[in-house]
């Protein structure tokens, strides 16, 4: 008798692991007069650690856009430049622009980050967006380190003003992380001599926005810009008044060729405009050289300026807290001082 062996044959069992995907960095550009903001290059610079693509944004009008295109385009690490004009975008406010970032980042769209500098526009603008997709943001990154393998991004930032520093990580689970960087952390993108593609983008109109730019006041000066000058000269509540205030710092700050800062107890006593105002609460600076003349050191004034290369402190008060970060402090009354050291200066 013959006996029949079946055989059964079985398919092989493969398990297979999704491959997170490249990087690939939405890199919002902010512009004004053709001219990108200095936080918007550092802002590239951070986006091309992450180790991929680097895609920048740029919105304006059609008198707007095309010069800054052209400059976005040889930009070191941008690989290709989006950009989409209406009168809307003239002027922008996180309301008309957000509905334009949604349609972007909606569905397969590539992205893995989007970025831009810690400016009053984008700290409205990326979290509302971020809000509308589930998703996070995270604000004002010093330094960020990307793992391919797991698909997640490992992020610091300064918090408690300055006295420490977070350490976040967004998982690989996050599909589109958003983040601000804080523009003294990084150096600014420089432009090279090749140019990336470029690809319009239809607007979004919004009808009826909510919110409308009615007009833009900017302080003009002959002084370096604050945010990006290599010395900056500040002072404090100890220059009495307005009047004393120019007086005292601004013929030191045109020997040195710098900008003009403050605290902000000299602005709120309307010693100076909140335009020059240093601190948590106003522009974090990181010059070559910073002079605090009549500041006392207010934790919330460290925060701003404490990672310039060399700090100064001119105060009459041996056990002022600025004296505690300067790298050269001079106890001495500020109205001999400093008109002394301008006329060594112009000499």
């Amino acid at each position: 008798m013959l006996r029949t062996r079946s055989l059964i044959c079985r398919r092989a069992l493969v398990r297979t692991y999704a491959t997170p995907a490249s990087p690939h960095a939405l890199v919002f550009l902010e512009h004004r007069e053709g001219v990108i903001a200095p936080g918007s290059l550092s802002a590239l610079t951070a986006a091309e650690q992450l180790g991929g693509q680097v895609s920048a944004l740029v919105v304006g009008s059609s008198e707007q856009v095309p010069a800054v295109v052209e400059k976005a385009k040889k930009l070191k690490g941008v690989n290709s430049v989006l950009h989409s004009t209406s009168p809307q975008y003239a002027e922008p406010v996180p309301e008309v622009l957000s509905p334009l970032f949604e349609e972007l980042l909606k569905g397969n769209s590539g992205f893995t980050h989007v970025v831009s500098a810690t400016s009053s526009s984008a700290k409205s603008l990326l979290p509302r967006v971020s809000a509308r997709l589930d998703a996070p943001t995270i604000s004002d990154i010093t330094s960020l380190e990307h793992d391919a393998s797991s698909g997640s991004t490992t992020f610091t930032r300064p918090i408690y003003a300055g006295n420490a520093i977070s350490t976040v990580r967004a998982p690989g689970s996050i599909p589109i992380k958003f983040f601000t960087v804080r523009g003294t952390a990084f150096a600014p993108a420089p432009a090279t001599a090749e140019g990336a593609e470029e690809k319009p983008v239809d607007p979004v109109e919004v009808k009826d926005p909510v919110t409308v730019h009615l007009k833009t006041t900017i302080a003009k000066s002959d002084r370096p810009e604050l945010g990006v000058a290599s010395r900056v000269v500040s002072g404090g509540r100890a220059l009495k008044n307005a009047e004393t205030f120019q007086k005292m710092l601004y013929p030191l700050a045109d020997a040195l060729g710098a900008a003009v800062g403050a605290s902000r107890a000299a602005v709120d006593a309307g010693y100076a405009d909140n335009s020059l105002q240093v601190g948590q609460t106003g522009k974090v600076v990181a010059p070559e050289l910073y002079i605090a003349i009549g500041i006392s050191g207010a934790i919330q004034h460290l925060a701003g300026m404490k990672d310039s290369k060399m700090i100064v402190a001119i105060n009459k008060d041996p056990d002022a807290p600025i004296f505690q970060v300067a790298d050269v402090g001079l106890v001495a009354d500020l109205y001999e001082a400093v008109p002394e050291l301008t006329e060594k200066l112009k000499k």
